[in-house]
């Protein structure tokens, strides 16, 4: 077995929110060093403990001590604070107010209060539309505006994960949802703390982005906050004031986790809830079977569906289960092709490994590439499914934006012409985004 790897988070020296400040009076009041000062062997010694508590809790089965995070870092442990200090992190930071993309020189928003129209958008997107900002690092502001328009605030960045309209706050994000259970929560969802008595006290809201252990004691967090945008295994409901943080969810949101291209309506039968190996296998004929060959076409089985999912089982479905089921590394009756409670579950939360892919650039059944999986169409990436997305845009007239010949590195000339591709498919907002989906190559490579 693997010997865990452990990080501490410290916070930084410069932050002046308030959870930053608390934290650092108690470390010089107990002699305990932060990155801006102290003694070298000091620090050493209190990392020193902290990873060997931590790891004293994951060989010895004990809890409490450290988290395993399944969509952070990889293979990282984010600690508990120490008993007896200050919370982690709290904002404590005023936040602005509602306003129109790109700031108030964008145009009016509307009453106070009054929820512009909701767009539809699956969870897929909106954990995609996080990461953007993530893997960007986009700094903390209040005032300042990213280039997609919404303000670099806690709330401008739930703003932009669910495709608002508007630049809202944490006293308005709630017009726009569904106050849920810790039970139901879902990634995508926001867990939400607004103080209207004093709202640059504590008041903060975080994207859920799935639970971080079996216990549902800690949840994957991702949020705007000093200095950028972050990730992080986060106590139920946060660092602090952690009973004021109520879970809500958007209400343009639609059931399951979709692939790309135009948001869909929820369809009866398509709950999370595992519906029962009964409604899957030869002669079943219902909408979980389609919903199923949608999330695995998202977790990279396209090439089983060259004309997409359909609600009647065939062998198509059984061979990409089965597919699915071998990528987790499971064998014999357990990748019979047929999904299971515990197959299910992976689908739905996103959890797991993918399918992998053909052998790079061969084509599929009739003919269709499988599609190489989102993380390929990022910014700085090399892919020899790169090139092969920006030849076929050319051979479909989608080539403006090219000044050179295609090339295997992901760049805002392919961006932008597979977001023109897009548009001609009458797709809009963050179905029209620029980065290719399973649908978009589906009909790229059509």
């Amino acid at each position: 077995m693997p010997m865990p790897v452990f990080e501490e988070y410290e916070p930084a020296g410069d932050c002046a929110c308030a959870g930053c400040a608390r934290h650092r009076s108690l470390a010089r009041t107990r002699a305990i060093p932060l990155r801006d000062g102290g003694h070298r062997a000091a620090r050493g010694a209190r990392r020193a403990l902290l990873l060997a508590t931590a790891a004293g809790a994951v060989l010895g089965g004990g809890g409490g001590a450290a988290v395993a995070v399944t969509d952070a870092v990889p293979g990282a442990v984010a600690l508990d604070p120490v008993p007896g200090t200050a919370a982690l992190d709290d904002p404590g930071t005023p936040q602005g107010g509602r306003t129109p993309l790109h700031g108030p020189k964008g145009g009016p928003v509307g009453k106070p209060g009054a929820p512009a129209a909701v767009r539809r958008i699956d969870r897929t997107t909106i954990i995609t539309r996080a990461k953007l900002w993530l893997e960007a690092k986009v700094p903390y502001s209040m005032s300042e505006y990213w280039t997609d328009g919404y303000r670099q605030d806690c709330s401008g960045f739930v703003s932009m994960a669910w495709n608002l309209g508007t630049n809202e706050w944490t006293g308005s994000l709630d017009k726009f949802a569904t106050k849920i259970t810790k039970a139901d929560l879902l990634p995508g969802d926001m867990l939400l703390f607004h103080n209207p008595a004093d709202p640059s006290n504590g008041s903060h809201v975080v994207l859920f982005g799935g639970w971080a252990d079996d216990t549902r004691t800690h949840y994957i967090a991702y949020e705007q906050t000093r200095p950028t945008t972050r990730r992080l295994a986060t106590p139920y409901g946060y660092w602090s004031n952690a009973t004021k943080y109520l879970p809500y969810r958007f209400k343009g949101v639609t059931s399951g986790l979709l692939g790309n291209g135009p948001a869909q309506d929820p369809k009866p039968g398509t709950s999370t809830a595992f519906p029962g190996a009964n409604k899957f296998g030869p002669g079943r004929t219902n909408d979980h079977v389609a919903h199923l060959g949608r999330m695995l076409i998202d977790r990279g089985a396209y090439r089983f569906y060259p004309k997409g999912p359909s609600r009647t089982w065939s062998e198509a479905d059984r061979l990409a289960t089965q597919a699915f089921q071998l990528a987790q590394g499971w064998t014999g009756a357990e990748a019979d092709g047929i999904p299971g409670a515990h197959t299910w579950r992976l689908l739905v939360e996103r959890q797991g490994m993918d399918i992998p892919p053909t052998v790079t650039g061969a084509p599929g059944p009739g003919g269709v590439r499988a599609y190489p999986g989102a993380s390929v169409f990022r910014p700085g990436r090399s892919h020899e499914a790169v090139a092969a997305l920006a030849r076929q845009l050319v051979k479909k007239g989608f080539g403006t934006y090219y000044t050179t010949g295609p090339d295997s590195r992901w760049g805002e000339a392919d961006r932008r012409n597979v977001e023109a591709f897009q548009r001609a498919q009458g797709w809009r907002g963050a179905s029209a985004d620029g980065y290719p989906g399973p649908e978009t190559w589906r009909r790229l490579f059509a």
